[in-house]
């Protein structure tokens, strides 16, 4: 009876380099996304009212918004221009500071969504 080798060969993915590539993905994914958004020429639009929940050009990005953008630069940085990682840097400061009014709505135990699944 043959024993199989439980090492993996070279060609062979370990579980260990599977999980680290779909956190690389899942981290990447967002980053990408926005900087496809950044490349996309903008339309001209007709001008609507500022939404009074986006942040004046004024106003500086959050400590955390700007870790992140850091964060991004450090790992991205040599393949932006500085328009590029301002645009990012704006985005993630809307991320951060929609996830605080999110986090800002205090819930009760006898909740429920906005919709109701029923199976029949």
């Amino acid at each position: 009876m043959k024993i199989k080798n439980s090492l993996p060969t070279s060609n062979q993915t370990t579980r260990r380099q599977f999980t680290k590539s779909v956190a690389t993905t899942l981290i990447a994914a967002p980053l990408a996304a926005s900087l496809a958004k950044a490349q996309t020429p903008a339309k001209k639009e007709p001008t609507a009212p500022p939404n009074p929940q986006q942040t004046p050009a004024s106003q500086k990005p959050s400590p955390l918004a700007e870790a992140y953008a850091e964060v991004a630069r450090q790992r991205f940085g040599e393949k932006w221009t500085p328009e590029q990682l301002e645009q990012v840097k704006k985005d993630l400061d809307g991320n951060v500071r929609t996830a605080d009014r999110l986090r800002a709505v205090k819930l009760k135990n006898g909740d429920e969504p906005d919709f109701v699944f029923s199976a029949e």
